[in-house]
């Protein structure tokens, strides 16, 4: 006979038992939901300078991506998107930190990518955990060729200038000087500019180069009249050409009848929308305008003004199509992140953008867009880049110049 004491402690364990298998099956169930939750949220991580010299175009980045997701929905082939933003400050050594940090601790499935410093930090990184990134803002060519995991969807800078050029030839300019700015950017568009300008029959002069910080333009300007070009080609950061282009006629540039041109960031509409009558003239080619005549980019217009009292720019639809970029891989992948199943789903992609049409260049993976040659002009008393020209599909220039 079993002692009562014993058959209690019996029936008290096979209870304990029995409560503890219950507890433990319910917390494989919540385990299993909580994985399954996890394998549906895609981390998307973007390194962009919010602090620092570069805060503003970091904020528009930002601002472009955040509208996208607002507009479309944070869920996507079935999947979550988690947009996560961490501050570089501009500095390159941060950026490439802050990216390793996203795809070990937060698992991003995709980075994006902003100025081409960091850019290019990020690029050893991304390439050893093939992690997709797409480049937001960026426009120096070599950088797709650092990482086959790179993917732009903003520009290239000899896109634009070799554009200005081909149209300043064909439309009588035979003598030019460029004012650039005296680093990497400034460089790769001033030497496509010049190519694209003897190519198409034009002598040039000159090449000024100014330093990035604190430049007095007046010697730079009188140089180039010396020299009696019939225009001046500008590459010089959006924040500095109101100052240059007040110079510019100051010193009686316009009046002898030299042209100003540049590429489309000389006249950047947040810039734009406050420089009175400073750029009126001034002939830019681009591949956005707020102006830009379209019901998409209407539309965009309208909310970008309301989400962040700022009109928008070439910096913010970076943002903006580079989120578009990534849903459309997903909705090809069926969901799937795979790394080489989302780049080979990018490679070839096309869609309507507030700038108009664009494409993913599969060979070199990156964007084919129409280039806009622009003049600004006073619209409701407001000065805009207002587009009269339109170069269609246009490739990096760079890279089809090596394959020819």
């Amino acid at each position: 006979m079993i002692p009562i004491f014993d058959r209690r402690s019996r029936r008290a364990a096979s209870h304990i038992g029995f409560a503890s298998a219950l507890a433990l099956g319910a917390l494989l169930a919540t385990l299993n939901v909580v994985a399954a939750s996890a394998a549906d949220v895609v981390k998307v991580g973007i390194v962009i300078p919010m602090t620092g010299p570069f805060a503003a175009i970091g904020r528009e980045v930002a601002a472009g991506a955040k509208l996208f997701v607002e507009q479309h929905g944070d869920v996507v082939a079935g999947k979550k998107i988690e947009l996560i933003i961490r501050d570089d400050g501009g500095v390159p050594d941060n950026g490439k930190r802050l990216a390793q940090d996203l795809i070990v601790t937060d698992k991003v499935s995709f980075l994006g990518a902003g100025i081409t410093p960091t850019a290019l930090a990020m690029a050893p990184v991304v390439s050893e955990a093939k992690v997709p990134t797409v480049v937001l803002l960026a426009g120096t060519s070599i950088l797709t060729e650092r990482s086959p995991y790179f993917v732009r969807a903003s520009f290239t800078l000899g896109q634009q200038s070799a554009v200005m050029a081909d149209w300043a030839t064909r439309n009588g300019s035979r003598r030019t000087v460029g004012i650039i700015t005296d680093w990497t950017p400034g460089t790769e568009a001033s030497k496509v500019y010049e190519q694209h300008f003897k190519d198409g029959g034009g002598q040039v002069l000159d090449m000024l180069r100014i330093p990035l910080a604190s430049p007095d333009f007046a010697p730079f300007l009188q140089r180039a009249r010396d020299v009696s070009p019939d225009s001046v080609f500008v590459s010089i950061p959006a924040f500095q050409s109101v100052a240059l282009a007040r110079q510019f006629s100051e010193r009686g540039l316009d009046k002898s009848g030299i042209k100003l041109i540049g590429p489309g960031d000389i006249v950047d509409d947040d810039d734009l929308a406050g420089t009175g009558d400073a750029l009126d003239g001034v002939v830019t080619a681009g591949f956005y305008s707020a102006a830009h005549p379209s019901k998409l980019n209407a539309d965009y217009v309208a909310a970008y003004a309301k989400a962040t009292g700022h009109r928008a720019n070439h910096v913010s639809v970076g943002g903006y199509d580079g989120m578009n970029l990534i849903y459309l891989a997903l909705q090809k992948t069926g969901g799937s992140t795979d790394p080489d199943r989302v780049i080979e789903a990018m490679k070839g992609m096309s869609w309507e953008s507030p700038r108009g049409p664009v494409a993913i260049d599969p060979r070199t993976r990156d964007i084919v867009q129409n280039i806009y040659v622009r003049k600004v002009e006073k619209r409701n008393g407001e000065p805009w880049a207002v587009e009269f020209a339109t170069f269609e599909a246009v490739k990096d220039p760079v890279k089809e110049a090596t394959t020819q």
